[in-house]
């Protein structure tokens, strides 16, 4: 009990000392467990007069003194229970009543400079001693006791106001917890790749406000594998998928030829590009003649593709497995005139856009620039035909989105770019520097995809696509 009592007043004087608040608990000399609670003053950095009570703080020194003799001559009588009560039971008579002047004091002095000593500190903290919790209210902490359990039980918590104890034999002391009330808060942490943020604002994705319509490309987007090729002859070829597509086949069908060899007559057919990934085909087709090299295209239910050893465009029909078109394009270069500059009779260059098909080459009369020509895509008859000022084999492929051209810098740089533009609006053409990546350095096809709004490559055995982005139109 003496030992609740000195850390009460101890727990008040060190709270008044400014240190900082904490909840203690240690086995006092006696082996009982005691606790000792500590509040700091946020204001005052010492305790106002508190030294104004020195008779009671004397008189407090001394009763502890004779609690601590009174304590340990009940030890040897036979410690605090009822026959130690029987025979101690004058000498604690005798104790009873400086005991209750001392708790009639601590009444005193707690109303007389509670005001001015740790809860004036508070600035609007307030005393709770219904509750056994600190706590911060006002502008300041306010900080309440533990409730005692019952009269004549010692609550052993410093800072808190004393039980009053029952006459006679002294009660073994308990601790009687209130459960603390708390709140728990979580956080969490998702990552998200850079490449999806961007594809999923409104300036990256697929027919948002931005890149609805025709506009001019202002970014090229990391490329990304959907298949690969195993044999040499798929070290360079074509794939792609029809924007305007005609039953049985859907925009999701898919179309692939491996275009390295002499004899390339083989169209692979594949339901979707995730099959086209595994590498097993829904049907093989068989041209009736061999493509010349990786500038076939699909659109509008046939491929279009340069033949073998010749200046012709043929339409082969899908749904009927035959050639229905086929016309000369005059003046053009054919195998290794014009190429690009990765070479592979890549003279005749067919593409597709918003507008149509397209048909990219050169000719003597231009000296090797770029011809663009705009094709009937059931005749096959040339529109129009537009000149420009860039040659054909200083850049390594090409491509047209609303009626732009745009080049490749590179095959095989890592870091290539988007370098020229060719707008034919205007007849003008001009210089551009987006970033392009040649992610395995042998860029041997690229096309545009007016459908999904992303580019088709073939890149060193890998059938990669780019995410792009068109600004307003």
């Amino acid at each position: 009990m003496v030992g609740a009592w000195l850390l009460l007043w101890g727990g008040l004087a060190l709270g008044c000392r400014g240190e900082t608040a904490f909840l203690r608990r240690a086995d006092d000399s006696t082996g009982r467990c005691t606790y000792s609670f500590t509040v700091a003053s946020p204001v005052e950095a010492t305790c106002p007069d508190a030294g104004r009570v020195p008779e009671l703080r004397a008189e407090l020194a001394a009763l502890a003194a004779r609690l601590s003799r009174l304590e340990s001559r009940e030890r040897v009588t036979g410690g605090s229970g009822p026959r130690g009560g029987e025979a101690g039971g004058a000498r604690d008579s005798q104790q009873a009543a400086p005991a209750t002047r001392l708790e009639a004091a601590y009444s005193e002095l707690l109303q007389a400079n509670g005001s001015q000593m740790c809860t004036a500190a508070a600035k609007g903290g307030h005393w709770a001693p219904d509750r056994g919790v600190g706590v911060w209210g006002g502008n300041g902490p306010a900080w309440s006791p533990p409730r005692a359990a019952r009269a004549g039980t010692a609550v052993r918590g410093a800072g808190s106001a004393p039980a009053h104890p029952a006459p006679g034999p002294a009660a073994a002391p308990r601790w009687d917890p209130q459960p603390l009330a708390y709140q728990e808060l979580q956080s969490e942490r998702t990552e998200v790749p850079v490449s999806r943020l961007l594809e999923e604002t409104a300036l990256g994705r697929p027919g948002s406000e931005d890149s609805a319509g025709c506009g001019e490309l202002v970014w090229v987007g990391k490329p990304v594998v959907f298949g690969r090729a195993e044999s040499i002859a798929g070290k360079y070829g074509v794939w792609m998928k029809d924007p305007e597509p005609v039953p049985p086949f859907t925009r999701e069908t898919t179309w692939r030829v491996d275009a390295v060899g002499t004899e390339v007559r083989q169209l692979f057919q594949y339901e979707a590009a995730e099959q086209l990934a595994q590498g097993y085909p829904a049907k093989v087709h068989i041209l009736p003649r061999p493509l010349e090299s990786t500038g076939a295209v699909v659109y509008h239910g046939g491929l279009f593709f340069q033949p073998r050893r010749s200046r012709t465009v043929a339409r082969y029909d899908l749904r009927g497995e035959a050639v229905t078109a086929e016309r000369e394009i005059p003046g053009a270069g054919y195998h290794g005139q014009y190429p690009y500059s990765w070479g592979g009779y890549t003279d005749i260059d067919l593409a597709v856009d918003e507008t149509g098909l397209w048909v990219i080459y050169s000719t003597e009369k231009a000296r090797g620039a770029i011809v663009l020509s705009k094709l009937d895509p059931e005749t096959l008859e040339i529109r129009r035909t537009w000149e420009t000022n860039i040659r054909k084999r200083g850049v390594a492929n090409s491509f047209v989105i609303c009626g732009t051209l745009y080049t490749v810098s590179s095959y095989s740089a890592p870091n290539a770019t988007i370098n020229f533009a060719y707008d034919t609006a205007t007849s003008t053409s001009r210089a551009l520097s987006i970033p392009f990546e040649n992610r395995f350095r042998y860029l041997s096809m690229v096309d545009y995809n007016p459908a999904e709004r992303q580019l088709f490559a073939w890149d060193s055995f890998n059938m990669v696509t780019y995410p792009i982005r068109l600004s307003r139109p």
